[in-house]
């Protein structure tokens, strides 16, 4: 992908304002330097050696951070800001950082919030803008959930989305959501673009699956790491404690296997994660269900973590989707559980096995230290972006560094497990289980 993706950014027009930030343009004086045009990051930090090709501008990623010239008068400037979406750690985190960075480093004091998602901005929803401001946000990043509500669907409403806005006269908005969401932002900057407007679109990609590509991880990702651990921890006391004890515990990741896989290498109590980048059989001489039952025999206790995206291909009759466009899946934690129950039952063998789903408690939690430090540097990356006219863009953390991703590349693919990857294969070190339970192997 980084040979074919073009990384460079789009702006509103000519930066001539100075900004009211100060900040040093010289190196060593021990004062914080504005960001240039002129800084890059590689996406492939890797290298051969020997001659090199050169490196165009589109195929290096363009620093985040502050820049001297803005595009945008602060006094002028009536900021939205929309979450979208299911729930996920640290969005009110992203909310609060971006009105205090607007507020206090740029002197915006005109800042909404669109309550529900972009539904918020269709008058058929009767919704009113959420006045913002840092009293009212300072405390937020202490609870899960959005400030501000959220929803799907709506981001198809392009053209009413649009007006409202402009009856806002509003021209920064800061989208809080995920690949959906994202391609919905790019619809609607498409449609400002139509209109020959001048509203910068930035967003700050929201994901807990961690699935989205190019970046080093989303935002609250690590709390749904930690919160899962905790469960599996149950998960484990729970099964060591009974005859046969089994723990099936299910996480959330639709397509993408990392908050299992991950899930796995922090609690060292898991001995098989099921995940959808990776096929299983559940019955054969090779299927997970034999595998299950020599565990059980040789150590009397097993604990099972399943992404919620696992065996999808198999469980679906008919696809159908959500308001926002996600494919509706089958509940592979209760198939999982009822297979096992009446696979040892007919083989008379006693298990105990509890299920555990905290998918609902995990997405809704605060975030922990961690995500909420991310969280503050992207709020304040994107400002400054925006401040800066850049648009049709994400924020994200590339190789350690924040950068601007273009919409468009970012929302291509999404991020998967790779069954061949350095990550897999740490994770079937930790959990013993077999790199193929599938029955053409290993027979």
């Amino acid at each position: 992908m980084a040979n074919t993706a073009d990384f460079t950014i789009e702006e509103l027009g000519k930066r001539s304002i100075k900004s009211p930030i100060i900040m040093s343009k010289t190196e060593g004086d021990g004062i914080a330097n504005y960001v240039t045009d002129s800084q890059y990051v590689r996406l492939q930090t890797a290298v051969k050696l020997g001659a090199q090709q050169p490196v165009k501008r589109s195929q290096v990623l363009e620093c985040a951070g502050p820049r001297e010239m803005i595009y945008f008068t602060p006094a002028h400037v009536h900021a939205g800001i929309v979450s979208c979406g299911g729930l996920c750690p640290g969005i009110n985190d992203v909310i609060r950082a971006v009105v205090r960075c607007l507020w206090y480093r740029y002197g915006v004091t005109r800042i909404s919030g669109i309550r529900y998602g972009y539904k918020g901005f269709l008058p058929e929803s009767g919704f009113d803008v959420k006045k913002l401001d840092p009293p009212s946000v300072d405390e937020i990043h202490k609870l899960g959930g959005t400030y501000l509500g959220s929803a799907r669907g709506g981001g198809r409403e392009v053209g009413k989305i649009v007006d409202a806005m402009e009856k806002l006269n509003m021209n920064i908005l800061f989208t809080i959501g995920g690949d959906g969401t994202q391609r919905g932002s790019l619809d609607i900057a498409e449609e400002v673009e139509r209109r020959k407007l001048k509203i910068a679109m930035v967003g700050i990609p929201k994901t807990v699956d961690n699935d989205f590509i190019l970046l080093d991880r989303s935002f609250g990702f690590d709390t749904a790491v930690a919160k899962a651990t905790e469960v599996v921890s149950s998960a484990h006391m729970e099964a060591v404690s009974a005859i046969n004890g089994i723990g099936l515990v299910k996480v959330m990741g639709r397509e993408s296997g990392y908050i299992a896989a991950c899930t796995a290498l922090a609690s060292h109590d898991v001995n098989f994660v099921l995940i959808p980048e990776v096929p299983f059989n559940l019955e054969g001489y090779n299927g997970f269900l034999k595998h299950l039952e020599d565990r059980l025999a040789k150590r009397n206790h097993a604990v099972v973590v399943v992404a919620e995206g696992a065996m999808q291909e198999q469980l679906l009759t008919e696809k159908k989707h959500d308001a926002g466009g996600n494919l509706k899946m089958a509940d592979v934690g209760t198939y999982i559980r009822d297979r096992i129950n009446k696979y040892f039952d007919e083989k008379k063998i006693e298990i105990n096995l509890k299920y555990i789903d905290p998918s609902y408690a995990i997405r809704s939690a605060p975030a922990n230290p961690g995500d909420s430090v991310y969280c503050e540097r992207l709020g304040n990356a994107a400002v400054h972006a925006a401040m800066a006219g850049k648009t049709k863009m994400i924020i994200g953390l590339v190789n350690n560094e924040f950068v601007h991703l273009p919409i468009k590349t970012a929302i291509a693919k999404r991020n998967h497990v790779d069954p061949e990857g350095t990550l897999w294969r740490d994770c079937l070190d930790a959990t013993h289980q077999p790199a193929q339970m599938v029955n053409q192997f290993n027979k």
